[in-house]
């Protein structure tokens, strides 16, 4: 092969790596998020996950592997060319449209497809797309396997794998993948329990639960008002979902909601809003969840999987009930990498990215805000009310914008400021610093008692990331 042919030239200056923390991310029709490396990756993906199937014993046969997508525009240039490319190697495509991520996981294993694949930027702005990618069991796929997919692309040693005549594959749209999503998500409520007589406001951030959201709780019940669920391919994100969460709290104020929903462009996430028009952040939904599963005997040894950007009144409030939290590192495939690892069923973000493995695989949004809906019915308390059982020290947070991404240990100025900060809080809070996995961003968190003191540390250490790095 030529170096015309490879897909980047050695001598290119573009990254050679192509999947970050979750997938492939980045703005649409700018390498690696173009058709032409969507194509290839198409190609590397068909022939790993193939020779995965093979090798794990499954079914002969035409392999199959479900698309999805959320309503980004770019996702009809990269899902017609990761069709092309998955189908030049003799791979089946089932093209599932728009539908959230925990959606097209859940298609993927019910199917029985080989693997799956979900075309979204996640919650950011409509310029960007991504690409992730699930296992046949809906889980995701593993750094190794997506290594081996990213050392093909680069290598180029599957161009001559080029099956011929009726070995090429075929492309069926799944008209009723929609109404399967659905009827999974209900599933996870008692058929006895319906939500009759609650009032929900939904903000779908005119993203992939346009339409499954709105459905499925009108479909149990609810009295249902629904908001940016109209995505014209650019507007997703917009000013609404869960990354601008005081729409919802103005939307459940005026519509005299008991309770407010709130999803990312993919809604594998959910934030939700109490009565009040008060934020329910990730970290008390865990906390209501995860009381309630030790009142039941439900929590799995006991224990809760959270991320070490968690407030640590999480630990608080579980050892009242006799619970305990694991950390892992940020991102929602560390949690559940440790929830897999320890047997846990329970785990999740801030962020509002919860994984209730009682039901599925992955973070769901709408699978999370049904869990405490139903802990609201069968308690017979208010959000406002639940909410308080986790006692949150106070945080500052910072998120920054950087041009580049230097080691923060070299940053001598920046980590001198951080040790300062931690020994005035004196084991009373911490200091994380850390760079984003999927944007051009450095993400600060003060934690302690007092407010003021970690807002002004919060501040010295920012303005000394500014000077050092370009923030």
């Amino acid at each position: 092969m030529n170096g015309s042919d490879a897909p980047f030239p050695k001598t290119s200056n573009k990254p050679r790596r192509i999947f970050g923390t979750d997938g492939v991310r980045g703005m649409a029709n700018v390498e690696p998020v173009t058709a032409e490396t969507a194509l290839k990756l198409g190609r590397a993906a068909a022939h790993v996950i193939t020779q995965l199937g093979r090798g794990q014993g499954r079914a002969s046969g035409r392999p199959t592997i479900a698309l999805g997508k959320d309503t980004r525009q770019s996702g009809y240039m990269l899902e017609d060319a990761l069709a092309a490319g998955l189908m030049s190697l003799g791979v089946d495509v089932l093209q599932l449209g728009p539908l959230p991520t925990p959606g097209v996981a859940y298609i993927t294993r019910s199917l029985r497809c080989d693997a799956g694949i979900v075309l979204t930027a996640s919650h950011n702005s409509y310029e960007d797309n991504g690409i992730k990618f699930f296992r046949h069991d809906g889980y995701k796929l593993e750094d190794e396997v997506e290594r081996q997919i990213e050392d093909l692309v680069f290598s180029g040693q599957i161009e001559n794998i080029r099956p011929t005549a009726g070995k090429i594959g075929r492309a069926k749209r799944i008209d009723d993948a929609l109404g399967r999503y659905v009827e999974f998500a209900k599933a996870s409520l008692p058929r006895k329990l319906t939500l009759e007589n609650l009032r929900i406001a939904v903000d779908v951030a005119n993203g992939a639960a346009y339409k499954s959201t709105p459905c499925i709780l009108r479909e149990l019940g609810a009295d249902v008002y629904t908001f940016h669920n109209n995505p014209d391919g650019t507007n997703i994100n917009r000013d609404c979902g869960s990354t601008y969460p005081q729409e919802i709290q103005l939307l459940v104020r005026q519509t005299g909601a008991q309770v407010g929903i709130t999803h990312d462009g993919d809604a594998d996430r959910v934030l939700l809003c109490d009565e009040n028009g008060e934020l329910v952040d990730g970290d008390e939904v865990m906390a209501i969840a995860a009381r309630e599963f030790l009142r039941q005997g439900r929590l799995s040894k006991n224990t809760l999987a959270a991320t070490v950007m968690s407030n640590y009144g999480l630990e608080e409030s579980l050892a009242d009930c006799g619970g305990v939290v694991v950390r892992t590192q940020v991102g929602d495939r560390y949690v559940l990498e440790e929830m897999v690892r320890a047997g846990l069923n329970l785990g999740g973000e801030q962020s509002g990215h919860m994984i209730f493995r009682d039901y599925t695989t992955t973070g769901d949004g709408i699978i999370t805000a049904l869990q405490i809906l139903r802990i609201m019915l069968d308690t017979g308390k208010p959000l406002s009310e639940l909410k308080r059982c986790l006692v949150k020290y106070p945080q500052a947070q910072r998120s920054l914008k950087v041009a580049r991404k230097p080691p923060l240990d070299d940053l001598h100025e920046v980590s001198g400021l951080v040790q300062q900060t931690e020994q005035a809080l004196a084991g009373k809070g911490r200091v994380l610093l850390r760079y984003s996995g999927t944007e051009p961003k450095v993400r600060l968190l003060v934690e302690g008692r007092d407010q003021a003191m970690i807002e002004t540390q919060a501040d010295r250490i920012a303005a000394s990331l500014v000077a050092s790095i370009g923030a």
